[in-house]
């Protein structure tokens, strides 16, 4: 979750243990230091509970022709869709929408220093974690309900009766959201695959599990499972790095 921040807040450069650098607001730097600790301590009493762990990337930013609370409902599915999957009693996903994840004014680089401190783990091998799973196009058509029929026309017929029914939609719509713009990205872009923060996530997952085959008490055998789209990752997927998102330090 993104919001803008303050144009006057004092930018500084922060670097995490597995040397990505965010340029962030320095005065949410205790704030975010507190939510990693409430989040690795929800995560470790989720595993004191005998669970797996997973971490769930999945775009929120409106970035494209999206919709900030349509994609927020798209997590929410797709956390229950993969718990169901494997059983609610044995893993747990931990959704990047979650209000406990807020950050007040905080801007993109803000989230993903929180996000990449947590996953990157207190050791740079995301210790806190069993696996990793990115949203991909099935996510979003099994919220959207699609079937591989007239697919266009569903989401037209989505948008069409959201802005009726929602209020917070339909001022989306009345301040520049078009239903050709929403239409097209829930239809061909909506995954991971076009989210800025799930870039930086992606590189943090493939960092944390080259530094696993690298230590010799970890290994190729004890990498991070990487799922995309409810299938797994092969290897040369996993291992290439992509494009940064928000990464990157602050300009001289």
């Amino acid at each position: 979750m993104t919001a803008n921040a303050p144009a006057n807040a004092a930018k500084t450069t922060e670097c995490t243990k597995i040397n990505l650098c965010y340029c962030v607001n320095s005065d949410l730097k205790a704030t975010i230091d507190t939510k990693v600790v409430r989040l690795r301590q929800l995560l470790a009493d989720q595993r004191k509970a005998g669970k797996l762990v997973g971490y769930m990337s999945v775009p929120l930013s409106p970035s494209g022709g999206g919709n900030f609370d349509v994609n927020k409902e798209v997590a929410e599915s797709a956390k229950a869709a993969i718990e169901k999957r494997f059983g609610a009693e044995y893993l747990f996903v931990l959704n990047p929408g979650t209000p406990d994840a807020d950050l007040p004014n905080g801007s993109g680089a803000d989230y993903m220093l929180m996000w990449t401190t947590l996953l990157e783990g207190p050791n740079g091998l995301g210790e806190d974690l069993d696996f990793a799973y990115f949203v991909g196009p099935r996510d979003f058509a099994r919220y959207f309900a699609l079937d591989g029929t007239a697919d266009l026309a569903k989401i037209n017929r989505y948008f069409d009766e959201r802005v009726k029914a929602n209020p917070a939609f339909e001022k989306a719509v009345k301040d520049g959201l078009s239903r050709n713009a929403f239409r097209n990205y829930y239809a061909l872009k909506a995954s991971t695959a076009f989210s800025r923060g799930a870039h930086d996530e992606w590189n943090i997952i493939r960092t944390v599990n080259e530094r696993r085959r690298n230590d010799p008490k970890l290994g190729i055998a004890n990498q991070l499972p990487v799922l995309f789209d409810g299938l797994g990752v092969a290897p040369s997927g996993w291992e290439a790095n992509v494009s940064d998102g928000y990464a990157g330090r602050c300009a001289p």
